[in-house]
C-alpha cells in the first residue's frame, strides 16, 4: 500500500509523549501568567484583565529574548545613536530582528518605585520601531494610566519578574511561546465571552492539515535550502503559520517557509506579529486590515495556503469593496461569483484561489475549514454554486474531510477540510475528488474547553492523513469524478388551457401554465431528453423543457454519500420496552406515595 512521506510522522509513543509534556508546560505557565490578573482586582473587571495580561506577555517575552545581549546594545547605541544606519547595526548588536536602548529592563525598573510610570514608558520607547508598532495596536497606553493611578503598576511589573513570569528562550522555546499566546487569548476570550474560536483553532485540526497540504511534496521535504512562500488570509495570532513552519522544519532543517498572513482584530495581529519577530521571521509579511475589503497581498501569490477564515458572518460592511472588486471579474478575486451577504466563507475560499501560483510556476495547494454550507447551499445559478462549478470544472478540488464535531472552542456544528490544487494534471487525482468521513474519528476530553468536548488523536492525524495519501475507496473514502457533483436544472412547463380543456396556443405555440410550472434536476452524466422520457412523460404527457431556463449547477451533498440505512425496532421490541418502562414508574410512583 502506498503511503507518502509524511503520512507516520504524527504516530509514535515518543512523539506523543513530548505532545503531551508540551501541553502541559504551556498549560501551567500560561495558567500562571494569568494568576497574575489577581493583582488587577479592583481596578479592572475580569473580563477586562486580557487587555493588560496579553500586551505584558509580549513585552515580557521581548524583554526576556534581549537580557543576553543588553549590555552590548547599551553599548553600541552610545556610539551610533546619531549614525542614518543605526538600526542596522543595534539589530547586529542584539543578535535580534529587534531591540531596547532604554537603559531599564523590567528588573532594573523595579529599583525606582517612586518614578516606575515615567520609567516604563522610558522603557517601551527604547524599542525598535517594529515593536514599538505592535504595542499600539495593543492600545496599551491607557492601561499603564490606569494601573498608575491606581497604584498598582509596579506590583503587576514585579509579577512579571518572579519565577512564574520568565519567559527567557532557554526556559520556553518558541513554539510553546505560541501556545502561551493563545491559551492566555482563549482564557480571556472565555471571562469576556467572546468567540475564542475565532483567534484559535486546536493544533491537532492544524497538524492535520498541515500533514496534508505537504503530503509528498518532496522539494519541501527531501530538498536542500529550497524557499517556499504561505499565505493566510485570516491568520489570527499566527497559529497555523506557526505550526506549518515548525513542523517542516521537523521534516527537512533546511527548508526555509516564509509566512504571509493579514488578520483584523488589532490585539491578534499585535500576537501575531510579535510571534514571527520573536522567532526571527520577516514579521513585515504579516499585514492588518480586512481581508475582504483591502487585500494587503493584491497580485501576490504563494505556493500555499491554510487558513481558517471566519464563517457564518456577514460581510454587510464590506459589501461596497466587494462588488466593486467582482466587477472586475477574473482581474480580480470574486471573478467566479459572490455568495449571500450573510456568510462570507466563500469570499476567503476565493480570495485563496486568487492567490495560487500558475501551474507553469510550480502551482500551489490550499488547506481550508469551512462549515457545511459551502457544499450545498444556493440554487443553479446562484454565487455559491457558481463558485462550486468554477472550482470542479477547473479541477482545483483534491480532498473534502469532514471533522468530527466538537473539537472547536466556539462551535459544535460540522466542520470540514477543503484541499485545492492546480497541479492534478496528469496525478491519479486528476478529474476525481476524494471524500473521507472521519467525523467518528476522534477521543473524549476529559474535560471540556467551550465547545470542544473531543480531540483528534495523534494516531487518528496519521490515519486520515494516509486514507488521502493511499487514494483509496473505503468505508470512509470514496471517489468520485468532478462531473458527479454537478446536474441540469430543467424547467418543466405543462400547457395553460381554457375552459374547454383545449391548450392556449399563441403563434401556434401552447402557452405554460405558471401555476403547473416545475423543475428537475439532471445529473450531468445523464442524458437530459432520455431522463425526461423517463421520469417526467409517463405523468404529464403534455410537459415539455423550456431550454432557455436550463442551469447547470454543482453540489456536494457530503452526508448522504455516508448515510447508513439502519431498519427501525420491530414494533414487538418496542412495546416491550414501553412496558418495562411503565413497570419502574408504576413502582417509582408506590414509592413516593409510600403505597
Amino acid at each position: 500500500m502506498r503511503r507518502g512521506r509524511y503520512s507516520g510522522i504524527y504516530s509514535g509513543g515518543k512523539g506523543r509523549k513530548r505532545s503531551m509534556s508540551l501541553s502541559a508546560n504551556v498549560s501551567e505557565k500560561a495558567a500562571l501568567i494569568w494568576a497574575i490578573a489577581d493583582k488587577l482586582t479592583g481596578v479592572y473587571k475580569p473580563h477586562e484583565y486580557g487587555e493588560v495580561i496579553l500586551p505584558l506577555t509580549v513585552i515580557r517575552r521581548f524583554d526576556c529574548i534581549l537580557a543576553d545581549t543588553k549590555d552590548a546594545v547599551l553599548e553600541k547605541f552610545e556610539t551610533v545613536k546619531n549614525l542614518p544606519m543605526r538600526d542596522v547595526l543595534l539589530r547586529n548588536a542584539s543578535g535580534k530582528a529587534f531591540y531596547n536602548t532604554s537603559k531599564f529592563t523590567f528588573e532594573r525598573l523595579l529599583d525606582d518605585p517612586d518614578n516606575i510610570e515615567a520609567n516604563f514608558r522610558d522603557y517601551l520607547n527604547g524599542f525598535s520601531e517594529n515593536v514599538r508598532d505592535i504595542l499600539e495596536k495593543f492600545k496599551f497606553d491607557g492601561q499603564i494610566t490606569t494601573m498608575a493611578n491606581k497604584g498598582i503598576l509596579y506590583i503587576v511589573i514585579k509579577e512579571f519578574t518572579t519565577p512564574k513570569a520568565n519567559l527567557h528562550p532557554d526556559v520556553i522555546s518558541n513554539l510553546e511561546m505560541g501556545y502561551i499566546f493563545e491559551e492566555i487569548i482563549r482564557r480571556f476570550s472565555e471571562s469576556h465571552n467572546e468567540d475564542a474560536g475565532q483567534h484559535y483553532t486546536p493544533r491537532e485540526v492544524i497538524q492535520l492539515m498541515v500533514n496534508i497540504l505537504f503530503y509528498d511534496d518532496n522539494d519541501m521535504l527531501s530538498g536542500n535550502n529550497v524557499a517556499k512562500t504561505i499565505y493566510d488570509p485570516a491568520c489570527g495570532t499566527g497559529g497555523m503559520l506557526s505550526v506549518a513552519e515548525e513542523y517542516l522544519h521537523q521534516l527537512n532543517a533546511s527548508t526555509e517557509l516564509m509566512a504571509f498572513g493579514q488578520e483584523l482584530n488589532d490585539q491578534t495581529f499585535a500576537i501575531c506579529k510579535a510571534d514571527m519577530l520573536i522567532k526571527g521571521n520577516n514579521a513585515d509579511f504579516i499585514k492588518d486590515g480586512n481581508t475582504l475589503s483591502d487585500d494587503q497581498f493584491e497580485g501576490q501569490t504563494f505556493d500555499y495556503v491554510l487558513s481558517n477564515p471566519p464563517f457564518g458572518r456577514e460581510w454587510k460592511n464590506e459589501k461596497a469593496a466587494v462588488e466593486a472588486e467582482s466587477k472586475r471579474g477574473f482581474a480580480g478575486r470574486f471573478g467566479p461569483g459572490l455568495p449571500a451577504a450573510s456568510d462570507g466563507q466563500m469570499l476567503f475560499l476565493l480570495t485563496a484561489i486568487s492567490k495560487m501560483k500558475e501551474p507553469k510556476d510550480g502551482g500551489s495547494r490550499i488547506a481550508i475549514i469551512h462549515n457545511g454550507s459551502p457544499l450545498f447551499t444556493g440554487d443553479a445559478g446562484s454565487g455559491p454554486s457558481e463558485i462550486r462549478k468554477y472550482i470542479l470544472e477547473n479541477d482545483l478540488l483534491e480532498a473534502i474531510i469532514a471533522l468530527p464535531n466538537d473539537i472547536f472552542y466556539n462551535t459544535g456544528i460540522a466542520t470540514y477540510i477543503w484541499v485545492l490544487s492546480n497541479k492534478k494534471t496528469g496525478t491519479r487525482r486528476e478529474g476525481k475528488v476524494q471524500l473521507i468521513n472521519a467525523n467518528s474519528l476522534y477521543e473524549k476530553r476529559r474535560k471540556a474547553l467551550g465547545n470542544k468536548r473531543n480531540d483528534i488523536p495523534e494516531s487518528v492525524i496519521a490515519e486520515i492523513t494516509r486514507l488521502y495519501g493511499d487514494f483509496v475507496e473505503s468505508e470512509i473514502s470514496k471517489i468520485f469524478d468532478t462531473a458527479d457533483f454537478g446536474y441540469t436544472k430543467i424547467t418543466v412547463e405543462r400547457p395553460l388551457k381554457d375552459e374547454n380543456g383545449q391548450p392556449v396556443l399563441k403563434k401556434g405555440k401552447p402557452q405554460p401554465d405558471t401555476a403547473l410550472r416545475d423543475t428537475e434536476n439532471v445529473p450531468l452524466k445523464e442524458d437530459i431528453q432520455t431522463y425526461f422520457d423517463r421520469e417526467v412523460l409517463p405523468f404529464a404527457p403534455d410537459a415539455w423543457i423550456d431550454e432557455k431556463k436550463s442551469k447547470v449547477g454543482y453540489e456536494i451533498p457530503f452526508t448522504r454519500y455516508f448515510y447508513k440505512y439502519e431498519a427501525p425496532k420491530p414494533s414487538a421490541e418496542i412495546m416491550q420496552e414501553i412496558l418495562a418502562i411503565e413497570s419502574e414508574l408504576d413502582g417509582a410512583l408506590a414509592e413516593v406515595f409510600g403505597a
